[in-house]
């Protein structure tokens, strides 16, 4: 899934003074939202980070947790800005051991309208 994110908008005089022509110049970023699955349960964030790092920037790697118990699915999502660093990772990451489990990593599908996933 990609995700725009929205900066700023550069008013006239600001857009003429740094060399852009347009009325408003809008800077924006996409960021690759990437599924791994197949987690060990005892794998955090962080780890989860450590090994998407290794190709470039991460922007957030969260493991998802049972509402209730608070124990990890076993799945997460990491984001990385880079659309390039973020499939190389996905190639070498997926069917790859990470905490003594084989992970399988591939691009998230979008959200369906109101979050539901049905």
């Amino acid at each position: 899934m990609l995700r725009l994110i929205y900066y700023f908008a550069i008013p006239a005089p600001a857009s003429r003074w740094l060399g852009f022509s347009s009325f408003f110049t809008l800077i924006f970023s996409v960021i690759m939202n990437i599924f791994v699955a197949r987690l060990n349960f005892k794998t955090k964030g962080e780890d989860l980070e450590a090994a998407f790092a290794k190709f470039g920037q991460v922007s957030s790697a969260k493991i998802v947790k049972d509402r209730d118990t608070g124990r990890s699915k076993g799945f997460g999502f990491v984001e990385m800005p880079n659309d390039e660093e973020a499939n190389k990772a996905i190639a070498a990451l997926n069917e790859t051991d990470l905490d003594g489990r084989t992970i399988v990593v591939k691009p998230a599908n979008p959200k369906a309208p109101g979050g539901d996933q049905h």
